[in-house]
């Protein structure tokens, strides 16, 4: 009996013991897992134009033509649609993808001699087919994380996206986003659409030029109110104000997931264009500096009086240079304008644009000349390539 007793308070000790290291053990990781931001977090951005200290730039490896699904047909012209049809699910042409990655990596060269650290995704083979209960496609590229990204603060928001080719573009940059959360940072992803066939107007009657302008006119787009989405490349950052428009791509859905999820610290307002194919904001009303936007003139804002009310200069970029044989499969040439500030005096211009950097020069601002024609082609300037991670500068209200 005695020997029974014995080992019965020795098993009890140890349990007490084991009970009390497992608590300390909670104890410390949820210190841990609550302490503060640190103060060394690598991720900070309130605006387009503070100096720009480190940078995401996408990759053209591997960019596969998007399947010409009814979403890519409302955002595509209709001179490129037989490119789709043929080549959906298919390499772009390699010999241009190799141009494109060639001057996309020049482009990372100039960015660390202008003293900014860069950063790049993962690359990943875009043609593996994939499947959900909703519908299946191929990927398209990690080309472009100003489409996917957006940092407000020290918040990195993935943004859901609204093309079934681009539902698993996040991977690309999951490597990327532990690091920065790792550092600090807080990471959010806004609610994934199932991208099922009721997000989409099925038969969104667009065969020509006249009938975009005319369904841009009534407020009509593919996307529908079935559930949230959007691109983080239909906003736009200005400090404590935020400037969203609804697309083909963000509908007002996603927009309100937006404005609640960032209220009270931000404001996020919708302003609108005369465009007859609304898709990522940032070639038709670009912030350049604290108030300095570019507004395109074959777009105009209907909000613009919101602006010069509040003190703003207003700039009309010039007429574009790129040739109409050039292709552009995903973007239009008003890329030019589709520019990136590393700071309130220096700017990434495209080498070929002559008059828009004549503009800059003329406003006091220094060029930083790059050729990425061959990337234009796959949809994005300098703004789009680009998802900027780290800018020197505070939070602040310029429209108060």
């Amino acid at each position: 009996l005695r020997g029974a007793f014995t080992g019965w308070v020795q098993r009890t000790f140890q349990s007490t013991q084991a009970a009390a290291a497992s608590q300390n053990t909670c104890a410390a990781a949820e210190d841990k897992a609550t302490s503060p931001v640190p103060k060394d977090c690598l991720v900070c951005s309130y605006n387009e134009w503070d100096p720009l200290e480190e940078v995401i730039v996408g990759r053209a490896e591997n960019a596969c033509v998007p399947p010409f699904s009814v979403e890519v047909k409302a955002n595509t012209y209709e001179k490129y649609w037989g490119f789709y049809q043929k080549f959906g699910g298919q390499s772009f042409p390699k010999d241009h993808v190799k141009k494109a990655i060639a001057e996309i990596e020049e482009m990372c060269n100039i960015l660390k001699g202008e003293g900014v650290i860069v950063k790049r995704p993962d690359p990943i083979d875009w043609s593996v087919k994939y499947k959900t209960p909703d519908f299946e496609s191929t990927g398209m590229y990690a080309a472009m994380p100003r489409d996917i990204l957006l940092v407000v603060g020290n918040e990195i928001i993935e943004a859901p996206m609204a093309w079934r080719a681009r539902f698993f573009e996040y991977r690309a940059y999951r490597r990327l986003i532990k690091d920065y959360f790792n550092s600090g940072a807080k990471w959010t992803t806004a609610p994934k659409p199932t991208m099922a066939d009721e997000l989409y107007d099925q038969n969104y009657p667009i065969h020509s030029v006249e009938d975009r302008h005319k369904l841009a006119a009534q407020g009509k787009f593919v996307t529908t109110e079935f559930e949230p989405c959007f691109d983080a490349a239909d906003f736009i950052r200005a400090g404590r104000d935020i400037f969203v428009q609804r697309s083909q791509v963000t509908n007002y859905m996603g927009i309100e997931w937006m404005r609640r999820h960032l209220a009270p610290d931000y404001r996020v307002h919708i302003i609108s264009f005369k465009d007859p194919n609304p898709m990522h904001i940032d070639a038709t009303f670009n912030i350049i500096g604290p108030g300095l936007v570019l507004s395109n003139p074959d777009r105009p804002c209907h909000q613009i009086e919101l602006f010069k009310k509040a003190g703003w200069t207003v700039i009309q970029p010039p007429v574009p240079l790129i040739p109409d044989d050039h292709p552009l499969w995903m973007s239009s040439k008003w890329l030019s304008m589709n520019v990136l500030m590393l700071d309130e005096k220096r700017v990434m211009v495209d080498a070929n644009e002559t008059s828009i950097q004549k503009m800059f020069e003329k406003l006091g601002i220094s060029t930083i000349k790059v050729n990425i024609r061959h990337a234009n082609s796959l949809g994005g300037g300098f703004h789009c390539w680009t998802c900027d991670i780290r800018r020197r500068g505070t939070l602040q209200s310029y429209f108060d």
